[in-house]
């Protein structure tokens, strides 16, 4: 039986990888950037989705976004209110998204055009295990890591912050309260991938986004 498990999975994982590398190319073709935002819950995945969308737009970028939860469509509806287009994709229980779901939702999604973007944002489901196993054709996986979930996360699920290319420090208003050690949480991520580029942001303050925003900007101008 665990033979069988083990072969199911590899199975699932190689049609996905196929299906990825097929929404990468398209993805490349239609010259839009697409970023991957992984984290636990809670760690303030939409509130930052929710700032950058404004920023970019108000910086003249064409942004869309799709938004992955188990169920409810509350997050789709409040980055709507940043005026770009978004939609909702509900696992009903999984625990990640795949890139099947991706491609199904944008074939669905007649009003928006790629080759339209500068850049589409996948919000993922909040888990720091199963999304670290499934490619979505992104070219940045960005992963989040909140100062109110103490420093060693990265330790603890080292295959996430391993197969990310950003990390993005949340709530670092709240830091002081927390006793957070920025030092630490940049020295336990470090380990596990050095030279990662990591990004220090408030949401809630606007700190740490004029940077972020510079970084987005130039990886879209560069790949594109």
């Amino acid at each position: 039986m665990t033979t069988r498990i083990v072969e199911l999975r590899r199975g699932i994982l190689k049609k996905n990888d196929e299906l990825a590398a097929e929404l990468r190319a398209r993805f490349a073709a239609a010259g839009v950037l697409v970023l991957n935002l992984v984290s636990s819950p809670g760690t303030g995945k939409t509130a930052l989705l929710e700032r950058t969308l404004k920023g970019l737009k108000a910086r003249g970028a064409r942004v869309a976004a799709l938004v992955g939860d188990l169920e409810t469509d509350n997050d789709a509806r409040r980055l709507a209110s940043s005026g770009v287009p978004v939609r909702q994709i509900n696992t009903h229980g999984e625990c990640h998204l795949e890139a099947e779901e991706i491609g199904r939702h944008l074939d669905d999604w007649k009003e928006l055009a790629l080759d339209q973007l500068d850049f589409l944002f996948i919000e993922n489901v909040g888990n720091l295990v199963c999304p670290s196993d499934y490619d979505l054709g992104e070219a940045i996986r960005v992963v989040l890591l909140s100062v109110t979930e103490g420093e060693d996360k990265p330790l603890k699920y080292p295959t996430m912050f391993n197969s990310a290319d950003t990390a993005v420090l949340t709530k670092m208003d709240l830091a002081g309260p927390c006793d957070f050690n920025r030092e630490l949480a940049i020295k336990n991520i470090n380990e596990i991938r050095p030279g990662m580029r990591i990004f220090e942001t408030s949401a809630k303050t606007g700190a740490g986004f004029d940077e972020w925003l510079a970084y987005l900007a130039e990886e879209q101008k560069s790949r594109h």
